[in-house]
């Protein structure tokens, strides 16, 4: 069986729906379809959230109204006939009616707000359900708030998913696809809540795991992965082929394409994860898997390049701590108290410099740091550059032909032999565009 992800512009017009259906019909492997909302309709659902918690309910009732009849424009062309026009219709009328009820609810809360958010997804999979059944496709809905929960740490409970994926795909044996909701699940509280942005990705590998899938697509409107950041780079290529480690540090490190926590589950139960073109359904993509004997041998050093903007660096300094064991750990257990990750860290004799993405709890940080430790002012707007491929011990030359590349821009720190895929460099994020250009340069160029 397979697990075939669609995201918000691959379901957002009518023709798009149709295509996908044709896509996940066009053999006879079983599928699990996972959807995201339509394109548009969580920042509207947000929207009225908003309205909503500032008390302005007239305006929520207003961008309500709007929303409805862009759906109702949608089912206006996605089906063919009365029977399926109906269909349409009575799925509208039942989420719109559950929409509209919260509007009456004051105070306006975040279980509220993600009830609210959650009706994108509960939309988006009955109206493709509804099609699938106009079409005479053999097919199901399960409900993702059945099967998907969240624990108090806000991790997925994979051991829940697969127990109960285990009880109700039998129940489902003589249907070939079966559809779903991505980023929507339960908290411990049986409270209705999500996998958070991108979290459509998330529930198709969590899926795809529970149930030892042969693979796991991504289906966006890009051709796989990038070597680089096309909207600032030209002449960017797909990669073909990526391990499950490559993949990761691209996705956490800014590759729009891939939700950063898609590939944990993927890679813990060994499914092979694809990333596909809706637009090009025919195109190879880009294949992540466990590095084995069908990679690419002749695959080059150097494999793509991503930034992650945002990023704050801290320069920590005690000379009180030369030589003194437990200095790291004093300085990480300060991070961790206020669940502050770091992503990059650089140390010598008595300095350590880390960078962070959420500046949330800066001040409470750096307080408690400026207790044993001397602090430069923290460098804000900053940008890590990061660049996979295979940089094994055997490879040499890696770090030459990179800072080759990057002579003429200005370096802040550096991270390389943490991993064997990646090397990283943070710079001011003025100067991201020329580093992402000067490495395709240096990198790729023939």
């Amino acid at each position: 069986m397979h697990v075939w992800k669609f995201g918000g512009t691959s379901v957002g017009k009518p023709d798009r729906m149709q295509s996908i259906r044709h896509l996940v019909t066009a053999d006879d492997t079983r599928k699990i379809v996972v959807l995201s909302a339509l394109s548009g309709s969580t920042n509207a659902l947000l929207a009225i959230g908003e309205c909503l918690k500032d008390n302005t309910e007239a305006v929520a009732i207003a961008q309500i109204d709007a929303l409805r009849a862009h759906y109702d424009a949608f089912i206006g062309e996605l089906y063919a006939t009365d029977a399926g026009q109906q269909a349409g219709k009575q799925v509208l009328d039942a989420e719109f009616s559950f929409i509209r009820s919260l509007t009456g609810i004051k105070p306006f809360t975040l279980k509220q707000e993600k009830e609210l958010v959650a009706e994108g997804e509960l939309l988006s999979t009955q109206l493709f359900q509804a099609y699938l059944e106009e079409e005479g496709v053999a097919s199901a809905l399960l409900p993702a708030l059945e099967f998907m929960r969240i624990d108090a740490d806000n991790g997925p409970e994979i051991a829940f998913t697969q127990q109960r994926l285990s009880e109700m795909l039998p129940n489902q044996a003589d249907k070939q696809i079966i559809v779903t909701q991505g980023f929507i699940c339960r908290n411990p509280r049986g409270e209705v809540d999500n996998l958070k942005r991108g979290g459509s990705d998330y529930t198709a590998s969590l899926i795809g795991g529970a149930i030892r899938a042969d693979e796991i697509q991504i289906w966006t409107d890009i051709d796989g992965m990038h070597n680089n950041d096309p909207r600032i780079v030209k002449d960017t290529h797909p990669v073909r082929e990526l391990t499950f480690d490559e993949a990761a540090e691209l996705a956490y490190f800014g590759a729009k394409i891939l939700h950063p926590s898609t590939i944990t589950p993927a890679r813990m139960f060994g499914v092979p994860v694809r990333l596909k073109n809706t637009m090009e359904p025919s195109a190879p993509g880009t294949l992540i898997a466990e590095r084995t004997g069908t990679f690419d041998s002749t695959a080059p050093v150097f494999k793509a390049v991503a930034a992650k903007d945002g990023i704050t660096a801290l320069y920590i300094h005690s000379s009180r701590m030369l030589n003194a064991y437990g200095f790291l750990r004093r300085i990480f257990e300060i991070f961790e108290k206020y669940k502050t990750p770091v992503d990059m860290l650089a140390t010598s004799e008595v300095s350590v410099s880390v960078t962070i993405d959420n500046t949330d709890r800066i001040a409470d940080i750096t307080a408690e740091l400026s207790t044993f430790c001397d602090l430069e002012e923290p460098d804000y707007d900053q940008t890590i550059i990061c660049i996979v491929g295979n940089f094994s011990a055997d490879n040499g030359g890696v770090a030459v032909r990179v800072f080759n590349a990057m002579q003429n821009i200005p370096i802040r720190m550096i991270s390389y032999g943490g991993t064997e895929s990646n090397l990283s460099m943070l710079v001011h994020s003025r100067y991201k565009a020329d580093a992402l250009n000067a490495l395709n340069e240096g990198l790729f160029s023939a």
